[in-house]
Order: structure tokens, then C-alpha cells, then sequence
């Protein structure tokens, strides 16, 4: 069993915010600054309905698992994994030769540790909004202008926005394994 929390929240911050408002307001054809905060939000909700959709955490950040703890591998629930930073054992201190991490060459991160433990890894696609490929934020951007344009939600969501999406979905077929 594996619990996930901080992977819902997208928050941008100073130039990253500032980038991805300027993008849905051109997408708008807008120019003034009084539905800046709405188009800021309206941006975050399609960056986490854009990680969901792929799988991955797209802008760099903080995640904390859970793990049951065993004698195997266990995979992260979160990537692309850049660093496992912390592993504690829930309720007490875990010595270092109690457990092993990796961070495979898909970005997978890998944790065997003997019980159930409190993971902290950085993760996400890209160091910020300029680094996101192209067709994740302009998706991101034609599905805020949506939903900014279509506040009451009876408008169906572009099909555009998932065809940009598409290629970088992380789906598998199987469970993975870490030799």
C-alpha cells in the first residue's frame, strides 16, 4: 500500500506564473489585469488535471509517499524522479544501512526498506514553465483559457487539449520491477 500527498497541487510562483498567465491571456486575446488571480488558478487546475492525465509530475517540485515496507523494491508513485532526499520510518528514526534507494534511467525511484516508511523525493518533467515541452503547455493553455471562457462547465473541454497531451502519457502494461 502506497499513500501520496503534495502531488495535486500545482502552484506557480513569480516569473513561472507571471509566463503562464501572459500565454492564457494571449490565448484570450486579453490584455487587462483585473482576472489575473482567476487565470492564475484557472492555469494551476489545468497543469494538475495535466499531470493526472499523463502521469507525471510536470513542474519541479516536493513529493511524500508512504511505502508498506518488505523485503523488495518498491516503486514511487510519483515521477519522473530526479532525487529520493529523505527516508524515516513512520513514527521513528530509520539508521541509514536499514534501507536502499535508486532512481532508475526512466526517472523511476526505487525504495527497499524493511517497514513502513515516509519517502521525500523531488520530481517533475521540468525545472519550471519555460522548460515544459511545448505541447504540454500549450494543452495547460487552451484548457485554462477554457475553463475561463466557460465558467458555468456545460461546454465540452477542446479535444485538442489531450491530442497535445497524448505522447506524454506514462501508461504501462505491467507492474515494474527493479532488478
Amino acid at each position: 500500500m502506497t499513500e501520496t500527498s503534495g502531488l495535486g497541487a500545482v502552484v506557480l510562483g513569480g516569473e513561472d506564473r507571471a509566463a503562464a498567465v501572459a500565454a492564457v491571456k494571449a490565448q484570450l486575446r486579453a490584455s487587462i489585469g483585473d482576472d489575473d488571480a482567476l487565470i492564475a488558478a484557472m492555469i494551476e487546475v489545468a497543469l494538475g488535471v495535466a499531470e493526472q492525465f499523463v502521469g507525471q509530475v510536470l513542474i519541479a517540485r516536493e513529493v511524500s509517499a508512504v511505502l508498506a515496507g518488505g523485503a523488495g523494491w518498491q516503486l514511487l508513485p510519483v515521477g519522473p524522479v530526479g532525487a529520493i532526499t529523505a527516508v524515516t520510518a513512520v513514527g521513528t528514526a530509520l539508521p541509514i544501512a536499514d534501507y536502499a534507494v535508486d532512481v532508475d534511467a526512466q526517472g523511476l525511484g526505487w525504495v527497499r526498506v524493511p517497514r513502513r516508511a515516509s519517502v521525500i523525493a523531488r520530481a517533475g518533467m521540468s525545472a519550471d514553465w519555460a522548460g515544459l515541452p511545448a505541447a504540454v503547455r500549450h494543452g495547460a493553455v487552451m484548457l485554462a483559457a477554457h475553463l475561463f471562457e466557460d465558467r458555468s462547465g456545460t461546454a465540452p473541454v477542446p479535444a485538442a487539449v489531450t491530442a497535445l497531451w497524448r505522447p506524454f502519457r506514462r501508461m504501462t502494461l505491467m507492474q515494474a520491477v527493479h532488478a
